[in-house]
């Protein structure tokens, strides 16, 4: 690399790094839904003021699957803070996607059919669990729906009021486009007054709680002037007087069964991930690959002259040939012809096999085949025609032709 390429990469870095520096302080936007995350799209505030929200009841967090046949759940099975008594037992799931298999789906119905509430909070929620609870979300989810406000409405538990709530963050919400009436109860609406909260009541005492703006439970949210409230009202339509509360931690990190065990962001640190984090740090990451990429293109480049091309050796003999035949062909003269290949015939019995024959009898028949593995009577044949067209005063074209081809039929299985 010359002087000159290196000095401009250690100022266009330099460069990057005080425009990083200068610049002020943007908000944090990486929605993690993490329990611990103080940042503006963790549940800290959530998570930590659920025992204001349950008084009585004991907090847990699970990293474990609700499949209870899972490995990990063995010990929890039989263990008493697993399944105390089922109708004072609260499991909280907020996550960015729900995607439970056959076996988790099977738990958290069994844990509502034990009298459990389950409070699944997400904007993406696995259409078989849905159409389970006779449910369907639209699929105005991820992109389309990443606008910088969200307006959420809720029912108060008691004097059935509704309050309105917003903030100018992340909306990353959905809407039901279809429930049951008949067995779901509209718990909360959007802003276009459509249902995004709603609960599945059972007759053990148990419950779904589907939430699909789970935003709205975010630490930015919540401290957003009064939206508080907002928390208070949706969690508090499970019992109050609940004695555990599970806060899940695996459907944070699982997709389609396929836990991470609940791991942080903190436990599935990468240093490159931060590092793209930080921005000042990202455009110098991003510009040191580009000034790698334009090295290679001109240091790559050939430094020697062009080697040149050598054409082939010509083939003569292949020409040779081919004028001998064209000659033949012009002469039409058979009888030559057939003593050529007649001549050449038997030199290559002689170098191939070893036979020498002045005359081609019986026994010269015999010992050919023998040594070639080649028909018998194929060679009989041939010689027949060979001894045919050197006895004959003329050889006719078809004559010549049936002679070639036994020949060439001797030549390549013989």
């Amino acid at each position: 690399m010359s002087r000159s390429l290196l000095y401009i990469s250690y100022c266009l870095l330099l460069l990057a790094g005080l425009t990083g520096c200068i610049k002020t302080k943007k908000l944090n936007e990486r929605v993690t839904l993490w329990r611990n995350d103080k940042i503006p799209y963790g549940t800290y505030y959530a998570h930590e003021n659920l025992a204001r929200i349950f008084p009585e009841a004991s907090i847990e967090n699970t990293k474990t699957s609700p499949d209870p046949y899972h490995k990990e759940n063995t010990h929890d099975i039989f263990s008493n803070s697993y399944n105390p008594k089922a109708n004072k037992t609260c499991y909280v799931i907020i996550a960015n996607s729900v995607m439970p298999d056959d076996k988790e789906m099977e738990g958290l119905f069994d844990m509502v059919s034990k009298g459990t509430q389950v409070f699944i909070s997400s904007s993406s929620i696995d259409e078989n669990l849905l159409d389970s609870l006779q449910l369907k979300a639209s699929l105005y989810t991820g992109f389309f729906n990443g606008h910088d406000s969200l307006t959420v409405r809720v029912f108060d538990p008691v004097s059935w009021q509704e309050s309105r709530y917003s903030y100018p963050g992340m909306a990353l919400d959905n809407y039901f486009s279809n429930v049951d009436s008949s067995i779901t109860t509209v718990l909360g609406k959007n802003k276009e007054g459509k249902a995004n909260f709603v609960k599945i009541a059972y007759e053990s005492g148990g419950a779904f709680y589907i939430h699909l703006a789970p935003m709205s439970l975010t630490n930015f949210f919540l401290l957003h002037k009064g939206n508080k409230g907002y928390y208070d009202q949706v969690l508090s339509w499970m019992p109050r007087n609940a004695e555990l509360v599970r806060w899940d931690d695996y459907f944070r990190n699982s997709v389609n069964g396929n836990g991470k065990g609940g791991r942080s962001a903190k436990d599935t640190f990468s240093a490159l991930g931060w590092l793209l984090g930080q921005q000042p740090l990202a455009w110098a990451w991003w510009l040191l690959l580009l000034l790698l990429l334009l090295i290679y293109l001109f240091e790559s480049k050939r430094k020697q002259r062009i080697i040149p091309v050598i054409a082939p050796v010509k083939n003569a003999s292949l020409d040779f040939v081919k004028t001998i035949g064209r000659m033949y062909f012009q002469r039409k003269d058979n009888k030559d012809l057939a003593h050529k290949m007649l001549v050449h015939f038997l030199g290559y019995v002689r170098s191939r096999y070893n036979i020498r024959a002045t005359v081609m009898d019986s026994d010269f028949v015999q010992r050919l085949a023998y040594k070639s593995g080649y028909d018998q009577q194929a060679i009989h044949s041939l010689v027949y025609v060979l001894q045919y067209a050197q006895d004959a005063p003329q050889v006719s074209d078809h004559a010549l032709l049936e002679l070639n081809h036994k020949l060439e039929t001797f030549y390549q299985y013989a």
